[in-house]
């Protein structure tokens, strides 16, 4: 068997994915399979350490497998743009891991890293480009913009989802800071244009730019998504109360919110997005910046360990 690689962030889930990768060390040891590993230190780290791996001898074909949460598999989608020689796998160890519920790999460690031993679950998917200052990001489950990013930015702050990740209740945080912030955030006029066609949309809550099914920890924001299609799904949700808004996210758990007439949604291969005051923007999860923001589909871009 080749040699795999392995990017772990010790620190996801507070710190309990430590826990995670002993269990994965221990298999890999008693299996005598062999594997390097290497240990986030810093925000961006994985992309850095993803691409050491990716230009040593290039023309070898590589397994790197990361260990953590959407986060830190974000950052090694990120570094891995461009060399076709990678195949990704993930092992979840985070509190979110929409990833592995919207690519269908196994929730528990050991079945995750047995999924990707096996080797036959493989899939090349798309992922979304975004131009933001000069700068390209890249995203794999999902884009958010206005109050999603700004639910994303606090989470990530938040020492209440650090106590609930020590309970396995980490979820639970994102629902208080979505009540919380139900109460505060502004709303903002937004002009979308989707593949060359300009709309305009008043009083917009988020609008959400998805490459597969969930967002948020397991809400179905776009139902009918495929990471294969190359096609984006665009859902925006605007001109609506503060309490009709909590049914709305209430109702995304199991897809209900597209029954809404708030609720636009449409697919698409390019987006611009601008607002009549800056937002916060998140791509997975992770916090880039604020608007105004353009966002591509990149089709065929990455292949992956994932069962759907």
């Amino acid at each position: 068997m080749e040699q795999m690689d392995f990017i772990v962030n010790l620190q996801a889930r507070n710190g309990r994915c430590r826990k995670v990768w002993k269990q994965i060390e221990q298999q890999l040891t008693e299996r005598q399979i062999p594997f390097r590993v290497s240990f986030t230190e810093y925000s961006g780290h994985a992309v850095e350490l993803t691409r050491l791996i990716a230009q040593n001898e290039p023309e070898e074909v590589k397994t790197i497998v990361a260990v953590g949460g959407d986060g830190t598999l974000h950052e090694v989608v990120n570094g891995a743009v461009g060399f076709s020689n990678i195949t990704i796998g993930f092992i979840p160890g985070g509190s979110g891991n929409d990833f592995s519920r919207g690519f269908g790999i196994p929730k528990d460690p050991n079945k995750a890293l047995e999924f990707i031993l096996q080797g036959k679950s493989k899939a090349v998917v798309d992922i979304g480009k975004i131009y933001w200052q000069n700068e390209d990001h890249y995203f794999i489950n999902n884009l958010g913009v206005g109050f999603d990013a700004s639910i994303s930015k606090d989470a990530n702050q938040s020492k209440l989802k650090a106590k609930l990740n020590l309970l396995s209740l980490g979820s639970l945080a994102y629902a208080f800071i979505v009540i919380k912030r139900l109460f505060t955030y502004e709303c903002t006029n937004m002009q979308i244009n989707i593949d060359g066609q300009e709309s305009s949309f008043e009083q917009v809550w988020f609008a959400t730019v998805a490459n597969q099914i969930y967002f948020g920890g397991g809400m179905k924001i776009a139902p009918n998504a495929s990471a294969a299609d190359g096609l984006l799904d665009i859902i925006i949700v605007h001109n609506l109360s503060r309490w009709k808004l909590l049914f709305v996210f209430i109702s995304v758990f199991w897809g209900g919110h597209t029954g809404f007439n708030e609720v636009y949604m449409v697919k698409g291969k390019t987006v611009s997005i601008e607002t009549e005051k800056p937002v916060y923007v998140h791509a997975d999860g992770e916090i880039i910046g604020k608007t105004p923001i353009n966002i591509q589909v990149v089709s065929h871009s990455h292949s992956i360990f994932a069962g759907k």
